[in-house]
This record gives C-alpha cells, structure tokens and sequence, in this order.
C-alpha cells in the first residue's frame, strides 16, 4: 500500500472508526495471499514447522499470518488515537536496572509487534534515548509512515544502509553511554555483503546479522532480546531474556563467541515461534 493511500485510510478511520481500517487492511491482505509470489516462501517455513501437518493446514497458518499482519496496522491507528497502549511484561526487572544508567543493546525480532515494542519501551520510560537501526527499501510507502510515527514517539532512526558508518556507530555508542538503549534487528539481513551468521533453526541452517553481537561485545553493553506479543486490540505482552554473554577469552575466540550468542538467540527466537506460531511477520527467505 502506498503512504498516500494508507495516509487516507488512517483519515478516513478516524472519521468512521476502527472497522473500516480492520476491513480494509483484511480484504488487501486476502488479496496478498491469493496473489503474492510470497506466499510459497510463508508456506515452506510452517512446513519446516509443523512437518507432521498437511498441505492444508501449512496454507492455513499462512493465511492467518497475513491476516494477523494487519493487526500491526490497526494498534498503530490506536496508539496514535489514544496516546497510550495497555501492556504487561514479563523480565522488565532484568533491564529496568540498566536503562538510564548503564544503556542496553536489544535484538527485535520480526515474531511479534517491534513497532509496538519500542513504543511501549518509550511508555514505559519516557526519558529513555531510543535508537533503532531498521532496514531501508527504494521505495517506501507505509514504512516510511511507520518510521515518521516513531521518530513522533521519540524514537531516533538510522537507516540499516547506514551501519557501517563510524558516524551511525558513534551515535550508537552515544546513546549507550547516556543509558539508553540501542536496538537491532535480530533475524533480518538489509543487505547481500551484510556480514552474518549461520545458526541453525527449526532442524536448518539460517543467517542472522552478525552486526548486534559486534557491537554489544565491543561497547560491553549487556544484550537483551526483546518480544512484544499481541494480547487484544492495542493490548501486548513484552517479554525481555536473561542477558545473552558475548565473552570471548582472546581476539581469536571472538568469531566462536559471537557463533554462540547468536545460536542462544535463535534458540530462543524457535522456542517464542512455537508459542506464537501465528505472529511470524518475516515474509522474506529465513530458512535456507
């Protein structure tokens, strides 16, 4: 959907309410299954899932990803009507120590709301320094509307193209220092030369950016994961991990250090899938 149309969407809602924005998002989801070359890719990854199902039910869980897509739509219209969302979370004494004193390095997953979350980190502390390092698309219509409506919320925003700038990594480490939090796409690769690293997930070899384990072990800032989950309309459930250790003994065991720290987050990231099966919103290649 293009920014104007999806901007126009989000005027007519408020004229008429949340119904229209649920229905119409629903019905170009439909058209997205029925249609996109991107469906079969959805389908491969539940059949690495749930081997043991059929054909019919992996199309099914694909079905209900692209609806539940949507949903991401519709909170964003209701955080921005009412300012506010309702959430409980679940290790927030594990960060709550750090932030503002410390500063943290947070993985965000495409499992789950990550929108929602860093909204909800800036609710829930609204002196915090945000940055978000996201990806960047030749043309951009509703995420360029996204990224607007965090950098409202107080979110700063660098572009992924921008990462391997010692200017975007000073402004990292800034932030750090101050005690705010950094985060970084856990399981999405911006780019084909982006350095990785393979893991294994659901019985097969994936690759994960390795870009959050150098900076979390360069900086010494702790690393979190970080999930928030849908728990009703503009209602969600944040869950933050023990801290993943990145401490190799010498230069040389630093490539063996970073290989564990991001199996752990793959590890965690299969075991939070098969809890919320239906909130998988990464609609790229994962499994190779």
């Amino acid at each position: 959907m293009r920014g104007f149309w999806y901007k126009l969407l989000v005027r007519l809602t408020g004229l008429s309410g949340p119904w229209l924005m649920v229905c119409v998002s629903r019905i170009i989801a439909a058209g997205y299954f029925c249609f996109s070359g991107r469906v079969t890719e959805s389908r491969r990854f539940y059949a690495a899932l749930y081997p043991e199902k059929g054909r019919c039910y992996q199309l099914w869980c694909t079905f209900k990803q692209y609806q539940n897509f949507t949903t991401i739509h519709l909170d964003r219209f209701l955080a921005d009507q009412s300012n506010a969302s309702s959430f409980t979370a679940q290790g927030w004494e594990r960060l709550e120590p750090l932030l503002g004193r410390q500063g943290v390095v947070l993985l965000m997953s495409h499992l789950g709301n990550w929108e929602m979350a860093a909204r909800l980190l800036r609710q829930q502390k609204d002196d915090l320094r945000l940055l978000l390092y996201m990806g960047v698309k030749g043309k951009e219509g509703v995420e360029h509307v996204q990224k607007e409506d965090l950098r409202r919320a107080g979110v700063t925003i660098i572009g992924a193209d921008q990462v391997g700038s010692p200017f975007s990594a000073v402004d990292g480490v800034r932030v750090l220092q101050s005690g705010g939090a950094v985060s970084m796409t856990g399981d999405m690769l911006g780019r084909d030369d982006q350095r990785k690293v393979r893991v294994t997930f659901l019985g097969h070899d994936a690759y994960v950016p390795e870009a959050p384990y150098i900076f979390a072990m360069l900086s010494g800032a702790p690393l979190f994961v970080f999930f928030a989950f849908r728990t009703g309309p503009n209602q969600y459930h944040l869950t933050v991990s023990d801290p993943i250790e990145i401490t190799p003994k010498s230069r040389r065991d630093r490539a063996q250090a970073i290989a564990c720290a991001a199996q752990q987050y793959a590890d965690l990231l299969e075991k939070m899938l098969r809890a919320h099966p239906l909130e998988w919103y990464h609609f790229e290649r994962f499994l190779q």
